[in-house]
């Protein structure tokens, strides 16, 4: 969480003061050494460790990260810095822990300042450090100027998940401008078959896995947007080349948390060494520090594992659960929502949504979500946002009759708002059209007809605070769905002075946290789901104020199933929501049965997005059936070990996915196949994960299994003979439920 000492400008950025502990959002319980007589520092959890040291300059350098070392083992000191070549000197071949640009540094710099004379020059040089409770803080300084640097570590002692953040002062007498800052530099250890994985995607298209081999020179992934963005996520894993695999070999991994524009570059220098810088994108960056102020970065997390891709997507789900999702270490688990979206869209009506709550109630869910058109002059998306009064015009009484009778039918209350935006066509914005992010005199780009607020304004904040804490309190919400659906353009800021304009880049995002934060802790029983467009922003730094995400707006579920693969590389599928919607589906015009639909969207969080108005009898009847066998086997799905175990990836006819509950005790299966042809034999599905000498019964829940088929054996057996489901047609799915007994 970025934290400024800037001048407080009341109301909103007040808030702030009391989320300076967020810098570093969980207390490091690892083991956290220094041994004076070498200067090495070192961090141990789970099985990893991390340890860097002071060389005899006064530089930070990086000494090992990854298997655990023993205690007693011996580590050597940081060695003495020499230049290669004239061309390259010794801090750019140096692995360094945070460099700063200055001294002939040529690679990638964690820090870049402007001093008011022109200089740029920064060198920075250990200055001393303190053993806290969060871990590890190491303070730097310029070999002149009174420029210090702060670095803090920490390390999650159950999942070996290593954290790190910077933040700079300025104790000069004068401003100082900062051009670039990382939250930290990553080494890897010296290998020269590394692979980099990432994801990819646009809108009904986000969650692609990517792979590249990192060779020499510099691989970027970011977000120019003003928000996280789908066209890259800011997390990556870099594996072994033919050695790292989904079950077996070394894994670094990684993710920013951070929900504005961001940068990661991975270099290769030139002696072979690879190295990861994230932070800020430095992309019109520009952040002016006056005396006395400082910067605080975003955190940049990191793992590594022994056991392949899926052993990092493990302990990065478990690290989730246990550290960064409200109510960790045990979040609630999500509910059956049914939203109002695709049956109504704009046409909402208080007699039609209680039509549809009523069917809803039948299917057993248990949150009712109202989606857009509930407010303002809000008949179609050219108009309202920003105003957020209930439309008297379609709710006469109020929210009041509707959510009445949805809290009969035994249900919770949500609503779908996206405070973040306005429409021109609004009372907003007629009465402070200069309260959207614009460059003075220059045309105001629309998105999907609306414009952007400017969250680091103080009055913004307050009126989004006003506005949602009104609407909370005059009725009984338990869920908002918060929206997001453009990003930005003219990043301009005119009300504040010329160096100070793009401060934007941080404080937009540091006060979308601080909002969200106030409205939590006003009303702590209400849940909020992070969207944007779809995917556009998940990440770790959301993910602190969302009890769950919506990945994409694409509810194809066949598509889904490749996007849920590459969603759960980086995140949980406990925050994942997932619809059933429509066959055939919007996207692609493809038909699917509903017991289809319904496997697909319950690998995640499940919820319906259909129009119950248009059901059989028979489609009620599957939908209950399935839905009470959700409700029975979630916590597995939600909170349990995630195993990979056939990939819908390159064109694969058949997937499947395992879901091991943390006792061991119950193992979800779910089996997928696109298309059988030839008459084909379906493979045996070797489960992973059971206690070997437990013994598990077998259920199929949809779809069934062959006849040989024992209904009681072995976690040994399940694991080392499998087993089989007959699937054949198009687009065929089965489920089973594993039970010890």
């Amino acid at each position: 969480m970025p934290v400024t000492s800037l001048n407080r400008r009341a109301a909103c950025l007040s808030l702030l003061g009391g989320m300076a502990a967020l810098a570093v959002p969980f207390r490091s319980d690892a083991d956290a050494r220094f041994d004076e007589r070498i200067k090495v520092f070192r961090l141990d959890g789970d099985g990893v460790t991390y340890a860097f040291g002071i060389d005899s300059v006064g530089q930070i350098q990086a000494l090992h990260w990854g298997g655990s070392l023993a205690v007693d083992d011996p580590l050597p000191a940081a060695p003495n810095p020499s230049d290669f070549s004239g061309f390259d000197r010794a801090n750019s071949v140096t692995p360094l822990e945070y460099v700063a640009f200055g001294g002939g540094l040529v690679t990638e710099p964690s820090l870049k300042v402007a001093f008011p004379d022109g200089g740029r020059d920064l060198v920075l040089r250990y200055a001393g450090h303190e053993m806290t409770a969060e871990g590890i803080r190491v303070r730097l300084k310029d070999i002149s100027a009174e420029v210090h640097v702060e670095l803090t570590y920490g390390m999650d002692k159950a999942t070996g998940m290593l954290s790190r953040s910077a933040r700079v002062y300025n104790r000069t007498r004068r401003p100082l401008r900062i051009d670039q800052m990382a939250a930290a530099t990553l080494n890897l250890p010296f290998a020269d078959d590394y692979e980099l994985h990432y994801l990819t995607g646009r809108w009904a298209g986000e969650w692609t896995v990517q792979k590249r081999p990192l060779e020499a020179g510099s691989t970027v992934l970011e977000s120019r947007l003003g928000m996280t963005g789908s066209q890259n996520n800011p997390w990556f894993a870099v594996g072994r080349k033919d050695v790292s695999e989904e079950e077996n070999g070394p894994v670094w991994f990684g993710a920013l948390a951070w929900s504005g524009s961001w940068r990661m570059v991975f270099e290769k220098d030139i002696l072979g060494q690879s190295r990861i810088t994230a932070g800020y994108n430095p992309f019109d960056f520009a952040y002016l520090l006056k005396p006395g102020e400082s910067l605080e970065t975003p955190v940049f997390y990191a793992g590594y594992s022994p056991d392949g891709m899926g052993g990092a997507s493990r302990r990065m789900h478990r690290f989730q659960r246990t550290v960064i999702l409200p109510g960790a270490p045990a979040p609630k688990l999500r509910p059956v929502l049914y939203n109002s979206w695709e049956a109504t869209e704009f046409a909402v009506t208080e007699q039609g949504q209680v039509a549809l709550a009523e069917k809803a109630a039948t299917l057993g869910v248990e949150r009712f979500v109202m989606d857009d058109g509930w407010f303002g002059k809000r008949n179609n998306d050219r108009a309202g946002l920003g105003d957020w009064t209930v439309n008297r015009e379609k709710f006469p009484q109020g929210l009041t009759p509707l959510i009445r009778r949805v809290r009969e039918l035994g249900m919770e209350f949500g609503l779908w708002v996206e405070p973040e935006m306005v429409n021109p066509d609004s009372d907003l914005y007629r009465a402070h059209p200069d309260w959207v992010i614009n460059f003075k005199g220059r045309p105001r780009s629309e998105g999907r007809n609306q414009m952007v607020l400017n969250l680091a304004r103080k009055e913004v904040c307050d009126y989004i605070i006003k506005s949602l804490d009104l609407l909370l309190s005059e009725n009984d919400i338990a869920f908002l769905k918060w929206d997001h659906n453009r990003s930005w353009s003219e990043p301009g800021w005119p009300e504040r002075p010329v160096a100070e304009q793009q401060r934007l880049y941080v404080d937009y995002t540091r006060n979308l946290y601080a909002i969200l934060a106030e409205i939590r802790r006003r009303h702590p029983r209400v849940e909020i789901e992070s969207c944007a467009g779809g995917g556009g922003r998940v990440d770790l730094g959301i993910m602190r104020f969302s009890d769950q995400v919506w990945p994409t707006d694409n509810t194809d579920p066949f598509d889904r199933l490749k996007m849920r693969d590459g969603f759960s590389q980086a995140y949980m599928p406990g925050v994942m929501m997932a619809w059933v919607t429509a066959s055939p589906n919007w996207v692609n015009k493809r038909s699917t049965s509903l017991e289809y639909r319904f496997l697909s969207a319950m690998q995640g969080c499940l919820g319906i997005g259909d129009n119950l108005n248009h059901w059989t009898p028979d489609e009620f009847a599957t939908a209950k059936r399935l839905i009470a066998e959700y409700k029975a086997m979630r916590a597995t799905v939600q909170r349990g070990d995630l195993y990979r175990l056939i990939s819908p990836q390159d064109n694969s006819p058949r997937s499947a996915t395992l879901s091991v509950s943390g006792t061991r005790r119950q193992a979800v299966l779910f089996a997928f196949l696109h298309s059988s042809s030839k008459f084909e034999t379906a493979p045996r599905i070797q489960l992973r994960g059971l206690e070997p000498q437990t013994r598990y019964a077998v259920r199929a829940i949809a779809g069934t299994v062959a006849d040989d088929t024992p209904k009681v054996a072995s976690g040994a057996y399940w694991m080392n003979h499998g087993v089989k489901l007959p699937l054949r047609g198009d687009f065929q799915a089965a489920a089973c439920v594993f039970d010890a007994v």
